[in-house]
């Protein structure tokens, strides 16, 4: 029994009010799709919203696009120059000039090739990149660095010793400012960059090789003797003696310090531990592998050149044959490596380890030029 009949009535008035509200707001009416597109675009805000999304898309399009064309560019830089025949090209390069390839202009000719395919190579010179994706490789600026260390080389040993009859003469000075350029700060990108120092070089041991090749200027010379190769041959042991260490520590080994080994009263700035462990650092690994393969590239040029340049001298001691399978061994490190990445296997591990193969061609090659020098110093 309802003991309050006034809340019952209530409650059926408030209900018959909000079905009458109901009755009078608009259902919403089915709009087909391009009925909800001109809505969508007919008001402020769905302009922007649509507008934003656009943006959004065309961003992330042109994002993915030029991430593919960096990452195409880089793949294709990452590009290793084939060996040639230096004693052809500076045959060519002779007749074009209309000079004769006298004593000492196949080995200008290969200081040249070695420092234009630096810069001019695929992609260009890459050590002083500040972009992508320039900037983000490194195998390729190992191997210039390995090639400019050889260049460096060669062009003080042309200055210092091979183009002076004895230590009073005076020096070349095409020669002597070509050193300057050429050991200029390897990645610097702007004033001055890297590469207008070096093509200055370049420039310069041009203009000496054209003077060599000249009758009517006997100032330049080029002395092609036993002592000047074995001086130049010394810097070559040196530099291969480093990389095959750096080479072979990619496994880490334990070496005993032999620094005074062989004399007794020698002494060092600071006492070194009897024991040491050397190891290569797994991020430089395919660095000192890729700048391995630039300094035996160079080397493989520049051998020949000398080759063709000292042949009488290699002939009278009787090494032209050991000049030939050191060469002959250099090609061998030149061989395409077909792994996408340089493995570092243990030294008997089922792995390969690119570093060790590359130290062992190395170290044969370096062996065999401590021979020939023994040879060209007997007299």
């Amino acid at each position: 029994m309802n003991w309050r009949p006034w809340r019952k009535v209530a409650a059926e008035g408030l209900e018959a009010s909000a079905e009458s509200v109901e009755d009078t707001e608009p259902k919403p009416s089915r709009r087909w799709p391009w009925q909800r597109f001109e809505y969508v675009y007919a008001t402020p805000k769905g302009v922007f919203a649509s507008l934003g999304k656009s943006i959004w898309r065309a961003a992330l399009a042109v994002a993915a696009t030029l991430a593919v064309v960096v990452l195409a560019l880089g793949w294709w830089w990452s590009y290793e120059p084939d060996a040639i025949d230096i004693v052809a090209l500076a045959e060519e390069r002779a007749a074009a000039a209309g000079v004769s390839p006298v004593t000492g202009y196949t080995t200008a000719t290969a200081v040249i090739f070695i420092g234009e395919t630096l810069l001019d190579k695929r992609g260009g010179y890459l050590s002083n990149d500040v972009a992508p994706p320039g900037l983000y490789l490194d195998n390729t600026p190992n191997w210039e660095f390995g090639a400019l260390v050889h260049l460096r080389d060669i062009s003080r040993a042309l200055r210092n010793d091979i183009s002076r009859s004895q230590s009073q003469s005076t020096e070349d000075p095409d020669l002597a400012v070509a050193e300057g350029h050429f050991f200029f700060d390897n990645a610097s990108w702007l004033l001055p960059a890297t590469e207008s120092e070096y093509r200055d070089g370049i420039g310069r041991i041009r203009s000496y090789a054209e003077r060599l090749a000249n009758p009517a200027e006997p100032e330049a010379q080029f002395y092609a003797r036993a002592d000047n190769l074995s001086r130049w041959l010394i810097e070559v042991e040196r530099r291969l003696g480093d990389i095959s260490q750096r080479l072979s520590q990619s496994v880490g080994k334990r070496q005993l310090n032999l620094d005074l080994a062989g004399e007794t009263a020698a002494r060092m700035a600071t006492d070194a531990p009897a024991d040491v462990e050397q190891r290569t650092s797994w991020f430089r690994i395919d660095d000192v592998f890729y700048e391995a393969r630039g300094q035996t590239w160079a080397l493989v040029h520049l051998l020949k050149a000398v080759e063709h340049d000292f042949a009488a001298v290699l002939e009278d001691k009787n090494a032209r044959v050991s000049l030939q399978q050191i060469i002959r061994e250099l090609e061998e490190t030149q061989n395409t490596v077909w792994s996408p990445v340089i493995l570092n296997g243990s030294g008997f591990g089922f792995v390969a380890n690119h570093s060790l193969v590359m130290a062992s061609y190395i170290s044969r090659v370096n062996a065999a030029l401590i021979d020939l020098r023994s040879l060209l110093d007997r007299g």
